[in-house]
């Protein structure tokens, strides 16, 4: 029996969501959104991702409302991808993603997550062991971990040698821009 094209026979929430996230770097693009990166060409360098998948998952996400298309510069005409409220709701997603990768797949921690208002490591599920409360995505820091280059080559990965908070917008040095097909 061949394997389907999509999940449309499946009665699954699940499944439906996979609909939406389950294509190969789709949820790559998501992080890089929720990490403040916004601009077509920033993707493309950070994610090393051909641009004719780019285009199309950026288009997708922002059918779907998870990313939001803001224009920021009008001649050239430029936009960038802002994470919507839908989209902040896949963190717990990506964290609990990333925490199960390096348990059951190994290595040192690339990012570590804190609470910005009161400076605490946060718990795996966002909690602050401090405080005793659940993070908002908006008030999580986010710090360099062990386990990342220090020396990237890219300019996003530099920028995110910084600690930030979440949805901050990263600011990359200047660098010729790449035309967004979308």
């Amino acid at each position: 029996m061949a394997l389907g094209k999509d999940y449309a026979a499946q009665e699954c929430s699940i499944a439906r969501a996979l609909e939406i996230v389950g294509e190969r770097w789709t949820l790559l693009v998501i992080r890089d959104a929720l990490y403040g990166v916004r601009r077509y060409n920033d993707f493309l360098v950070h994610l090393a991702i051909p641009r004719a998948v780019l285009a199309g998952r950026l288009q997708a996400l922002t059918d779907e409302g998870i990313l939001e298309k803001r224009r920021y510069q009008d001649a050239p005409p430029r936009d960038e991808y802002v994470v919507t409220d839908r989209g902040i709701a896949l963190w717990p997603a990506l964290r609990a993603l990333g925490i199960w990768g390096r348990e059951h797949l190994g290595g040192q921690p690339m990012r570590t997550f804190w609470h910005a208002s009161c400076g605490t490591e946060l718990s795996p599920y966002d909690t602050c062991p401090a405080c005793g409360t659940l993070v908002a995505v908006r008030d999580i820091e986010m710090k360099p971990g062990p386990g990342l280059d220090p020396e990237p080559t890219d300019p996003v990965s530099r920028a995110l040698l910084t600690p930030r908070r979440l949805l901050q917008p990263i600011e990359t040095e200047q660098q010729p821009a790449a035309a967004d097909p979308a």
